[in-house]
């Protein structure tokens, strides 16, 4: 009988990186976004093991969609009560909430599974250009 092993959690090791958003289109960056955080990239990957990096990204205010999107695509949400519905498009939700495009186009890419919610608490979004996870980066 064969038995496969899989890697303990201290074996995993984990980078940063940071990705700049800026005049980027959105999928774009959410699929490079999503394979990091998955740990395609790394020749250990394997499906079921959490082996995926940091990203950091930054200017996420900045960042655009392609052709006419920008006026077409909303954003939903719901308050659970009646009449709660709302709804936005684009470019209110990149004025108000930067962050929350780039959250739901990556959480959207990333495989339905158990590993999705950690993957996603590795994703750090910035508006700007400063973040405090500069001690991190510094070893390159």
């Amino acid at each position: 009988m064969k038995k496969t092993y899989s890697q303990p959690k201290e074996a995993v090791t984990r980078e940063w990186y940071v990705i700049d958003a800026s005049s980027q289109i959105v999928g774009r960056v959410a699929t490079e976004i999503a394979t990091k955080l998955i740990g395609k990239h790394k020749p250990t990957f394997t499906s079921h093991i959490d082996g995926g990096d940091y990203v950091v990204v930054i200017n996420a205010s900045k960042s655009k969609l392609a052709r006419n999107k920008a006026t077409t695509k909303k954003y939903y949400s719901h308050s659970h009560q009646p009449g709660g519905f709302k709804e936005k498009v684009f470019e209110d939700v990149l004025v108000s909430q930067p962050d929350r495009i780039i959250r739901e186009a990556v959480f959207s890419m990333l495989p339905k599974n158990r590993l999705r919610t950690e993957r996603m608490n590795r994703l750090k979004i910035f508006s700007g250009s400063e973040h405090p996870y500069a001690q991190h980066l510094s070893k390159e």
